[in-house]
């Protein structure tokens, strides 16, 4: 049994989109639009498998030039995905990232994207967490923005959709 850290760091934000849940998902797990609305990744691919599910891996190139390999832990359409990194920058110890998509009465989707970190070396932490809680919520606040004109882009999300379901 792994006992739980206390120190962790973690980042979170949400936003409301004018797209269903399902919408959001698509894009979200798209590996063939993702870099069409993403800045924060420079190259993205599946390493194990055509599509995306639990026990796959992704490869990612940041727009930092960071490499990471992570693996996907959930994967359930229409309403989360989680992934934690197997692979990636000395700095980080663990590695994990989630969406989390809810639908609203009005026909519009709550997104929650959430990382969750622990930097090495441990005695730097006093430094590291809150620089990272810093440094990524204002990356995931970015991606959230350019995520929402992706999700609500008819182009785009038919463009996942088919992906997803097999037709792209």
């Amino acid at each position: 049994m792994v006992a739980e850290r206390k120190n962790v760091g973690v980042v979170q934000s949400k936003v409301v989109v004018r797209a269903s849940a399902d919408d959001c998902f698509c894009v979200a797990s798209s590996y063939g639009v993702r870099l069409e609305w993403d800045p924060f990744v420079r190259s993205q691919h599946l390493v194990n498998a055509e599509r995306p599910g639990p026990g796959v891996r992704t490869w990612t190139r940041s727009r930092h030039g960071l490499i990471m390999i992570s693996e996907y832990l959930s994967y359930r359409r229409p309403t989360l995905m989680g992934m934690r990194m197997v692979e990636g920058p000395p700095l980080f110890r663990t590695f994990s990232g989630s969406w989390a998509f809810v639908d609203q009465d009005d026909g519009r989707c709550e997104v929650t994207f959430r990382y969750r970190f622990d930097c090495r070396p441990e005695w730097f932490q006093w430094l590291t967490h809150p620089l990272g809680r810093w440094y990524l919520g204002r990356d995931i606040e970015r991606r959230l923005a350019a995520f929402s004109r992706g999700a609500e882009d008819p182009v785009i999300v038919a463009r996942a959709r088919a992906e997803l379901d097999g037709g792209g």
